[in-house]
């Protein structure tokens, strides 16, 4: 039995829109703010993903 078994595991860091952030600390805002702009990134990478998708099709189909 280990000396950290009482120990809870800590819960994934996530942010809900809009929730209460009154209570956090400017290094916990810090974290949300990092987390926030990688989903941005993530979702610009998808759009640009699609956008590609979409002109080669166009482009297909125009000839």
């Amino acid at each position: 039995m280990s000396l950290f078994d009482d120990e809870k595991p800590k819960k994934p860091l996530t942010h809900e829109i809009g929730c209460d952030i009154s209570l956090l600390s400017a290094d916990e805002l810090k974290a949300r703010i990092d987390l926030l702009n990688a989903e941005i990134n993530r979702l610009q990478e998808e759009i640009g993903r699609k956008s590609a998708g979409r002109r080669a099709a166009e482009d297909l189909f125009r000839k």
